[in-house]
């Protein structure tokens, strides 16, 4: 009869444990999941030790069962504590697990040592081994352990009924029968039934009451409850980065949204590839302000029919863990019919729609103007670089239609013109450089060469701040990394941030090359011009080390345009045709 409880206490345990395992849910508190794993160990031990022929056995089923013992009123503990969202000091957490597991070491020594058991005795009476001994110094100790967790746990539920109004009372009310039945079955349980523990019985009954906590308990949690809903319903798009803007994670309805992050590595740089610019502008301008992390995203049909096309209310905030912001969440919601209704009352003001674009038009023409004025201004303060802008422009669009013909980057037309209208912009941080540094009449001292390093990141600077309020986004981020970056080198020798590789956006390598090509068969007040040989010969050694070696074939195809454009130039009458 007694045997047969403890079988079937074991078995029932394993099935709660399985019931467990079957609505277990990510959220889950991990405590729950270890109060399941150690009552069916514990079970198991008082099976081992009530149905041993002899003392060894009687003595590891002793041990098996205090694995539960020693442990479970711990978890408990935690598990309460977590409910009743009271945070606990990771070393609180690791000396009341010190002090469990010093217990445990003791119950080890039960047979060697006098310290948890002694004067050990057994004998088989009935078919049931019996197991007599008398208690040692530990086992009052872990009586100690075993009444302080009670305790706590229970005043921990107290204070959440009288002083926190958010924890769920049923929760709670629930909360307070495991441990009950756990202290009632430890010290009155063998006096109820001769010769029967009933902690088996109590571990059951906490599996019970744990395992209608567990059913519920996610319920609570707003947290945990919505992101799930929203996964379900497939509604909203999010994607995770660090502050390094290293990818970390998105979900299925982000990689759908934008197929290219089936194809990104987890921790690896984002945003340098042209399809992940965008988003890459969106983590830039929160950083800047995190206040404005409101943004639009347009995804386009590819039969380029706008009526298909989807909007996008894109939303950046703090990517938390605990209290600690880890990085960013970018989400994106559909906000399609919101827009589309929008753009429907704005039919009905075309007229006045169409003045302010062409007004905007106007006040565009006239921004484009300022900044070429403002780019032709720095070079008139550049004693070295007269014609500068003009000839790297044309440069610029040289390479771009030969890219564009060899079609081997898929570059946008968009981005085509960006890169082309961007390129009169790359030196406009020279306006920050000193007169005394940059008319100098010679080579630079290093001192005075890291100052004129400085221009590079200050342009993306002015840039940014001139191009603020546009609404071309993409034309803003292709003028600031031309301006930023286009003296980084492949090998990430370069400056001033160290790039190397295709971290260096594709605009300022296309720059790189039209900037160096100019530099070197243009005359200098520290050098005559380079003739187009040796220009090219420096050029091509570069590829693979200064140059993106990927741009070499698009070079080589550019070389007689940009050869015949340099030649027809008006001044080399005066400098000497190279």
């Amino acid at each position: 009869m007694i045997i047969a409880f403890y079988y079937s206490a074991f078995i029932l345990s394993l099935l709660f444990a399985l019931l467990y395992v079957l609505i277990w849910h990510k959220h889950f508190d991990v405590n729950f999941t270890l109060i399941f794993t150690l009552i069916p160990v514990a079970c198991l031990g008082y099976v081992l030790r009530f149905t041993a022929k002899c003392l060894e056995g009687a003595v590891f089923g002793t041990q098996v069962i205090y694995i539960g013992g020693c442990f479970l009123q711990l978890f408990i503990l935690l598990s309460i504590l977590n409910l009743c969202d009271i945070g606990e000091r990771a070393w609180l957490r690791a000396i009341l697990y010190a002090a469990c597991a010093c217990t445990y070491l003791s119950v080890l020594t039960i047979g060697h040592l006098d310290i948890f058991y002694k004067n050990l005795r057994f004998h088989v009476v009935g078919g049931t081994g019996v197991f007599n001994r008398e208690y040692g110094p530990m086992h009052t100790f872990f009586y100690v352990i075993v009444v302080l967790f009670f305790i706590a746990g229970i005043s921990a539920i107290i204070y959440s009924l009288l002083r926190k109004k958010q924890i769920p009372r049923t929760i709670l009310s629930m909360l307070v029968m495991p441990d009950v039945i756990c202290m009632l079955a430890f010290f009155i349980g063998r006096r109820i039934v001769e010769g029967m523990d009933l902690v088996p019985l109590a571990y059951l009954l906490a599996e019970v009451v744990y395992l209608m906590i567990a059913y519920r308990v996610n319920l609570y949690d707003v947290s945990d409850t919505v992101i799930d809903s929203m996964d379900m319903e497939r509604s909203v798009a999010y994607i995770s980065f660090d502050f390094k803007h290293r990818y970390l994670g998105s979900n299925e309805v982000a990689r759908q949204l934008i197929p290219e992050l089936a194809d990104t590595a987890v921790d690896e740089p984002f945003g340098y590839k042209p399809s992940q610019r965008r988003i890459r502008h969106y983590l830039t301008h929160f950083e800047e302000n995190d206040t404005e992390n409101s943004f639009i995203y347009t995804k386009k049909t590819a039969e380029g029919n706008e009526a298909e096309d989807r909007i996008y209310q894109v939303v950046v905030n703090y990517l938390y863990d605990g209290h600690r912001k880890r990085g960013y969440l970018v989400t994106f919601t559909d906000d399609t019919e919101k827009q589309k209704y929008i753009r429907l009352l704005d039919n009905y003001n075309e007229k006045l729609q169409q003045d302010v674009q062409d007004k905007t038009q106007h006040i565009v023409e006239m921004h484009d103007n300022l900044i070429m004025s403002l780019a032709m201004m720095v070079e008139s303060r550049d004693n070295s670089t007269g014609g500068h802008i003009k000839r790297t422009s044309e440069g610029v669009r040289i390479l771009i239609e030969e890219i564009t013909k060899a079609g081997i980057l898929n570059l946008s037309d968009e981005f085509c013109r960006d890169v082309i209208k961007a390129a009169p912009m790359h030196d406009l941080g020279k306006i920050a450089v000193d007169d005394a540094v940059l008319r100098k009449p010679g080579r630079f001292t290093d001192e005075e060469y890291g100052k004129m390093k400085k221009h590079a990141a200050e342009g993306a600077r002015v840039i940014h701040e001139i191009l603020l309020h546009t609404d071309d986004n993409s034309f803003k981020t292709v003028a600031e990394n031309v301006a930023h970056y286009h003296h980084e080198r492949w090998d990430g020798s370069g400056y001033p941030e160290g790039l190397s590789g295709e971290q260096i956006p594709i605009e300022a390598r296309i720059m790189a090359i039209a900037d160096v090509y100019d530099a070197l068969v243009s005359k200098r007040v520290y050098k005559e011009a380079f003739g187009f040989e040796k220009a090219d010969a420096i050029i091509t050694e570069g590829m693979g080390t200064q140059f993106d070696p990927g741009l070499a074939e698009v070079y080589r195809n550019a070389r007689p345009r940009l050869e015949e454009f340099y030649r027809n130039e008006t001044y080399h009458a005066t400098s000497g045709s190279p």
